[in-house]
């Protein structure tokens, strides 16, 4: 199993006028409107440019997955995920009324599921156990016969439903009793929005691959945010001005929104579906916007996410799709394979 990649980044295919000209541009086809000759040819070459890169880090990116990872030394995350599988010790915890005999391997499954919402199994197997999917099994058997996780599948048709696991209220309180993550990282329970399960659970398979590439530069990821929590914490802000009478509310909100450091495009907060922060070499704190774009998404919604500054991924089903939008619309943002 192998996670990102050793090779071309997205940012050796881009030059400086590229992240402006994507959080700036939001053009129809010039074509038959009397528009710049000259920039077309420049949109022209930038998307030229974009495409070649995609298609090399496509290549890539199959290539990675045919290795195993022997092929380079392991990642500090990987190899703190080699000694909690290896850990054999298990505990009991307690909280409120009940206890519980965890191993640690079920504790940072726990943690995994509650910081994501909802995690497909397949995907927890790969990241969280190294592919080992009995020893994934085993442990989700626990938790749910416990009371701590529930899995669901995503859909009622069998040939398309995900089984997808989820922290029940007795597992959030567990995890916030315990500290088994941060205090400042949101930890989340249920499963609440069905409808929306299929695209959420992809996020976990998202991190990892974003998370795999800070790592490899040398940073260390110190938290992560999905728009659920953005959203709650600038509507809480502005609830509170709202209470307040405080007045003019969409400066309040471009306010609170540069404050939370989300971008406004044209009046209109952008929220990314996750967001890493991390610490650099040079310890310093950094962040990377991250969007799972969808089949569903017209040229609006890509060219809102572009101009935001967002890094763009989706499924390999949908790339193709999405990059043909994009070409027909002229927006130059790079939209990488899942």
């Amino acid at each position: 199993m192998s996670r990102g990649f050793d090779g071309f980044e997205i940012d050796d295919f881009r030059d400086s006028g590229w992240e402006r000209d994507s959080r700036s541009s939001d053009r129809e086809p010039s074509r038959g409107r009397g528009g710049n000759s000259a920039t077309d040819r420049s949109t022209a070459r930038k998307l030229e440019r974009l495409r070649e890169a995609e298609q090399s880090l496509d290549l890539l990116n199959r290539l990675s997955q045919e290795r195993s990872n022997q092929t380079r030394p392991p990642l500090p995350r990987e190899e703190r995920q080699r000694s909690t599988l290896s850990s054999p010790r298990q505990a009991v915890y307690a909280d409120r009324d009940r206890t519980y005999s965890l191993r640690d391997s079920e504790v940072h499954t726990l943690s995994e599921v509650g910081r994501f919402r909802v995690v497909d199994t397949a995907d927890l197997a790969q990241f969280a156990y190294s592919g080992g999917r009995s020893g994934m099994e085993r442990d989700v058997h626990n938790l749910v016969r416990q009371g701590l996780v529930e899995q669901h599948g995503t859909s009622v048709l069998k040939q398309d439903s995900r089984q997808v696991l989820a922290l029940t209220k007795r597992g959030q309180s567990l995890i916030r009793h315990h500290n088994f993550v941060p205090e400042d990282q949101a930890v989340y329970s249920g499963f609440v929005k069905p409808k929306e399960a299929d695209h959420d659970a992809d996020l976990y398979r998202l991190y990892h691959k974003a998370a795999d590439e800070i790592e490899r530069k040398g940073g260390k990821v110190v938290r992560l945010q999905l728009d659920y929590e953005l959203k709650e914490k600038l509507y809480r802000r502005l609830g509170k001005a709202q209470a307040r009478h405080d007045g003019h509310l969409q400066r309040q909100k471009e306010e609170f929104a540069r404050e939370l450091h989300l971008p406004v495009v044209q009046g209109k907060v952008s929220f990314p579906d996750l967001r890493i922060e991390y610490a650099t070499e040079e310890f310093e704190i950094a962040r990377v916007d991250l969007e799972l774009a969808t089949g569903h998404y017209h040229a609006g919604h890509l060219s809102e996410k572009a101009r935001a500054g967002f890094q763009i991924y989706a499924r390999s089903e949908d790339t193709a799709g999405l990059r043909r939008v994009r070409d027909e619309r002229e927006i130059t943002v790079a939209i990488l394979s899942l």
